[in-house]
């Protein structure tokens, strides 16, 4: 294998793939990328057993082509001490040696044969198929993905589910505390949901970003493919039954609240340095169209108040949150305005980002209240 390449090109590459590469890898050599040359063609793989994301790269002047395996601290720890230039790269079939040479130098590293590498995962002949929208996927993730779990008894919450019905597709994260519903209107005809883990979710995040067409996504009961335009990510879907997110949605709300979010964020940040470190419970007195925030630390004499004007519309009602949840909810939310409806203390209470003009996505996030002390 011989061909040249530009530095940073492979740097941004192989930055971007080395991204799945665990820490603790069951196989040795799960810590290398694999780089397959076809034609000008350059292929980077990835993998943890679980995840496997492919990148390509136009690579110049190919003399031979082949399959390696390279060291990924090695290869990522030598590329970064590159300004932009051409490198060419050279393949040692004998002893597996890869030579990187520039105009000035050269540099070895050893590489080993990618015949143990593991073999990515295929769908099944009758698996789903959907074309979705860099703006849709990327919302989804981004809106939910703060909201799910890392319960080892419930692997079920610790991914974004995705649910399709014919002109919709929701996404939903949950940890049983919070809980966040993102529904964008899709042209769709398909019935069918899947879990997709949090590793694979946040690495979409990363590499959408430079996307601009639709992503094809293809799924079957235990894998999911999404295709990029350079990249191909492949992983194993939790599998179970997702809870009935919508059962825990209180339909009757009395209470309504509309308060600046800002105001609302920063005056619980304030107010939560003095709650109890153990519990971060703020409670919230809200009536007369003032929400009045209160925090406590009794072991520690510690108190702290705050009160913030609202418009509010309801009987006056006493709640408890906690505070990190709070601040999660409101922190994810982009709108100047934000509605919380509340039935009563013991009931979740729900916020909805308040726009200026009607959209084809609705966002509901919801949060369940805690005992407050008498």
């Amino acid at each position: 294998m011989k061909f040249s390449v530009s530095s940073s090109a492979l740097l941004s590459l192989l930055a971007t793939t080395g991204k799945v590469i665990s820490n603790k890898n069951t196989l040795p050599i799960l810590d290398y990328f694999l780089l397959e040359l076809t034609g000008n063609e350059l292929k980077v793989t990835t993998s943890d057993l679980e995840t496997t994301l492919t990148g390509t790269l136009h690579v110049d002047n190919v003399e031979s082509e082949g399959t390696i395996a390279a060291p990924a601290k090695l290869m990522l720890d030598s590329l970064k001490e590159f300004a932009e230039m051409p490198l060419t790269i050279e393949v040692n079939d004998q002893n597996w040696e890869i030579r990187l040479s520039w105009k000035s130098g050269s540099l070895s590293i050893p590489g080993a044969s990618a015949v143990s590498y593991p073999v990515i995962q295929t769908l099944s002949p009758d698996c789903k198929e959907l074309s979705l929208d860099v703006d849709t996927l990327v919302n989804g993730i981004n809106k939910t993905i703060f909201a799910t779990a890392d319960d080892e008894l419930r692997p079920v919450m610790n991914g974004v589910f995705f649910n399709l019905e014919p002109g919709k597709l929701t996404f939903v994260g949950t940890d049983a505390h919070k809980l966040v519903r993102y529904e964008m209107l899709l042209d769709n005809e398909i019935t069918a949901s899947f879990i997709l883990p949090k590793k694979p979710a946040n690495l979409l995040k990363t590499v959408l970003l430079k996307e601009e067409e639709a992503i094809q996504v293809s799924f079957d009961s235990k894998n999911a493919v999404f295709r990029l335009k350079s990249h191909t990510l492949v992983c194993r879907l939790i599998e179970g039954v997702y809870p009935n997110y919508n059962a825990v949605i209180p339909a009757n709300n009395p209470n309504k609240v509309l308060v600046d979010r800002i105001e609302l964020l920063n005056g619980i940040k304030r107010v939560a340095v003095c709650s109890n470190p153990t519990t971060n419970l703020i409670r919230m007195d809200i009536g007369g169209n003032q929400i009045n925030l209160t925090a406590q630390d009794i072991d520690f004499s510690v108190s702290a108040n705050e009160t913030i004007s609202c418009s509010y519309e309801g009987q006056p009602i006493t709640i408890g949150f906690k505070s990190t949840f709070l601040v999660e909810i409101l922190s994810n939310m982009e709108t100047p305005t934000v509605m919380i409806e509340l039935a009563d203390s013991t009931r979740a209470g729900v916020f909805n980002p308040v726009y200026d003009d009607k959209r084809p996505s609705t966002t509901l996030m919801l949060l369940m209240p805690m005992m407050i002390n008498a």
